[in-house]
């Protein structure tokens, strides 16, 4: 089943261009074309130095700064740290748990632990005695001394509900009812009167205001920015844009040609100096140093050689003549060494072997 394809989304075209704009982009491009290649040509220079620069000291120093900064902080450290301070560490470590830590867990365990069983047995029997003064004489009296504290609190919540309702009820007729009514039928209209006529003037001044501002200010402006300022912006948005494309195509136009220009000079330094470089390392260099090899190295090579052999030998012959005369010192102060007597052997040799019939054992032996 064939899957439909979705629409194809119709080509923006591109938008009228006016005079103006056709007017504008040949000059600016021409001049941005002549004042953008030289930089580029500059900068192209000033990439290609920075890179070889790169390449052939930076990078090497840093790495010699690198292994230089290691050899003079970094292994000292390390040096001092595992040959130094790790040993010390430990034998501190070591003094501290035999000075410290072991005389330590002997006073916990055989004194501080017995002391502290003791104490508690005590702490135990003193809060049972405080357990039982508190179950057999605290909590009667106590319960005697809430009972009687109910009774006069009962009393003196009664008596004060009475004094609160009285009170009460006199500061309602005396002091409510009169403020409320001065409020609904005085204050009341007073204030609504009060904020129609403020709202009212403050109405008709905010429009007299508006109006003016509008008239002064706003009418004014809006013809400004209609009249003076979009058609200035939009030539400058013109120009703007179109020195903008001019810059982005120059400066193509200028890598480009700052490419053959660097190919060119790369390709005249190959045939200046590298071909005839090549040239005399392939015909002069390597056959004279394959003739070297051959004629001197090689030669010199299997004559040290040689030599090391001869000499190798010679530190044979010496170390043997040299041990076979301390032997013979040796048995000149000490004599022969005692040869070893021969113990039978417990096996039998030869055909003499076990089977099933025969045995050596003392057990089964006839």
């Amino acid at each position: 089943m064939d899957l439909e394809k979705p629409p194809a989304r119709p080509q923006q075209q591109p938008a009228p261009e006016g005079c103006l704009v056709v007017a504008i982009r040949v000059p600016v491009r021409i001049v941005v074309f002549v004042l953008v290649v030289p930089v580029r040509m500059v900068w192209d220079a000033l990439v290609v130095a920075g890179r070889f620069l790169n390449d052939t000291v930076l990078r090497p120093v840093g790495r010699a700064l690198l292994w230089l900064g290691r050899a003079v902080f970094v292994w000292p450290f390390v040096a001092l740290w595992r040959y130094l301070v790790v040993p010390v560490a430990k034998g501190v470590g070591w003094l501290g748990n035999v000075l410290l830590v072991v005389p330590a867990v002997w006073l916990y365990r055989y004194v501080l632990t017995p002391v502290g069983h003791a104490c508690a047995w005590v702490a135990r029997g003193i809060g049972a005695g405080l357990g039982w003064l508190y179950a057999r004489v605290l909590t009667p009296i106590g319960h005697a001394v809430m009972w009687v504290l109910k009774g006069l609190g009962a009393g003196l919540a009664a008596i004060g509900l009475g004094i609160f309702g009285a009170v009460a009820w006199l500061l309602r007729y005396l002091l409510v009812v009169p403020a409320l009514w001065v409020y609904e039928w005085i204050l009341a209209p007073v204030g609504r009167a009060l904020a129609w006529l403020v709202s009212t003037v403050a109405t008709g001044i905010g429009i007299a205001l508006y109006w003016i501002a509008r008239v002064l200010l706003v009418l004014p402006a809006q013809g400004l920015y209609r009249w003076v300022l979009a058609p200035v912006g939009r030539a400058l948005a013109v120009v703007g844009r179109e020195i903008w494309d001019a810059l982005g195509h120059a400066w193509r136009v200028a890598g480009r040609i700052s490419l053959a220009v660097g190919r060119f000079l790369a390709g005249l330094f190959r045939w200046i100096f590298v071909e005839p470089v090549r040239w005399v390392y392939r015909t002069v260099l390597t056959p004279v140093g394959h003739f070297v090899r051959d004629a001197v190295l090689r030669p010199a090579a299997e004559a040290a050689r040689s030599v090391g052999r001869a000499t190798r030998q010679a530190l044979t012959a010496a170390r043997e003549s040299v041990r076979q005369a301390r032997a013979d010192f040796r048995r000149m102060l000490f004599g022969e060494p005692r040869e070893r007597e021969a113990v039978a052997g417990r096996e039998p040799r030869g055909r003499e072997t076990r089977t099933l019939g025969s045995s050596t054992t003392a057990l089964t032996k006839d």
